[in-house]
């Protein structure tokens, strides 16, 4: 387990397979969510995550293949496009400048 901070992400990333559908509205969700606090959310395909990223957010099945992408960045499976209590605990973290752990 690794200990973030969330004040100190930046750029989140929402990563999934075909690039396009429910990861999508997760990420605009996203955007809404944590644009007021600086962080910007960006959707991309497992195999195009952008080495700059702070974090992904990526489905359960596809989490190893994020962690191949960017060993170096935490990844975060979930569930849920919508609703899911892994993507929620990070969101609040981050809004109230909390760390947590991946």
């Amino acid at each position: 387990m690794t200990t973030i901070e969330g004040s100190s992400i930046k750029k989140l990333i929402v990563a999934c397979d075909a690039g396009m559908g429910s990861s999508v509205m997760l990420a605009s969700s996203l955007k809404k969510q944590l644009g007021k606090h600086g962080v910007t959310v960006e959707h991309s395909a497992v195999a195009e995550i952008p080495g700059d990223a702070d974090l992904v957010f990526t489905q359960t099945g596809l989490a190893d293949r994020a962690r191949q992408t960017v060993p170096e960045v935490p990844v975060v499976p979930f569930q849920l496009f919508l609703g899911d209590p892994a993507v929620a605990k990070i969101v609040k973290a981050i809004q109230n400048g909390e760390s947590f752990e991946v």
